[in-house]
């Protein structure tokens, strides 16, 4: 017990410091990709695959592991590449997205490193897998690529992003619809999955691709009150961007006078026992994993203009 609770301060301590750990893997080529090792459950060698009839054709079959059966995805085909062929000398990396189990077939996997989110930059436009990729780092002087896990497991499986009509009905008292909802989340998919979700609020929306577009934005917001919430209502981040993550966004909205009464909902795929106390060191106010329309939408309702 003493080994895990000392694992977990040594990951808090990276909490407000911007940082995170990426496990490095290939597909079929040379191309090394990164994966936040928070999400990671387990890499193990591909056990045999189970196929199952109507399955989409991007999930190769299911595995049965510790007793729980997961699907396995090719990560190369889901990204637009080849099939890999031999799942034999091929590995799964199991991680946890969305509330759910998935497993990746990857090719070979390397190295677990340690960098900055102010390391991790936005793609770079015209790259060929563009469309998968949501953010690109350095590491020895070669590219490697961060892919948006959440754009593909929704090809695959698309969420449900509409509010129960429960949770309609029960919405007494509009929050003020003069205010903005403003969410920070670097995947393309997940941002249009929280606008859909909250639509039922009636409220303006607007999106930061990062949280250092973020941070500069409320900033802005600010600056003729001098209280970004005589202009926003609440801010909803993802914890995983590039240039800066949601914790540090968030440390730094708390340490920001201007800023300092805005409420922050942390909404991500990450979860476990690192992410609460993370909350808690940086002040959020809420953390729900992704991804519920109802959960969401009420708790943005709860915080809305709550300073």
């Amino acid at each position: 017990m003493s080994g895990i609770l000392d694992s977990v301060n040594q990951r808090t301590q990276l909490v407000g410091q911007n940082r995170l750990e990426l496990l490095l893997f290939k597909l079929n080529g040379r191309q090394r990709f990164g994966i936040n090792v928070f999400k990671v459950r387990e890499v193990l060698q591909c056990p045999p695959l189970t196929s199952i009839p109507k399955l989409n054709e991007l999930v190769r079959g299911v595995a049965h592991i510790r007793g729980q059966t997961i699907s396995v995805i090719d990560l190369s085909m889901a990204t637009g590449g080849k099939r890999i062929e031999d799942v034999s000398t091929a590995f799964i990396i199991i991680a946890e997205y969305n509330r759910s189990v998935q497993g990746f077939l990857v090719g070979s996997v390397e190295r677990i490193i340690n960098t900055n989110w102010d390391a991790i930059m936005p793609p770079p436009q015209g790259t060929g897998r563009a469309s998968y990729l949501t953010a690109v780092t350095e590491v020895e002087n070669e590219l490697i690529e961060i892919l948006d896990v959440e754009k593909i497991l929704n090809e695959i499986s698309p969420l449900n992003t509409e509010v129960s009509d429960d949770f309609v009905s029960e919405i007494e008292n509009a929050p003020d619809e003069e205010k903005i909802i403003f969410i920070a989340d670097d995947s393309s998919v997940a941002r249009n999955q929280v606008k859909k979700a909250l639509t039922a609020l009636g409220l303006k929306i607007e999106a930061a691709k990062n949280g250092l577009e973020a941070l500069e934005r409320l900033k802005e917001l600010a600056e003729p009150t001098g209280d970004v919430t005589d202009v926003v209502g609440v801010l909803v981040s993802d914890i995983e961007m590039p240039e800066m993550d949601g914790y540090t966004l968030t440390a730094e909205i708390k340490n920001t006078p201007e800023l300092e009464k805005l409420r922050v909902v942390l909404h991500t795929s990450l979860s476990g026992v690192f992410n609460q106390a993370m909350v808690k060191k940086v002040g959020a106010d809420d953390f729900i994993a992704k991804f519920h329309p109802d959960e969401l939408a009420s708790a943005v309702q709860k915080w809305f203009g709550n300073k």
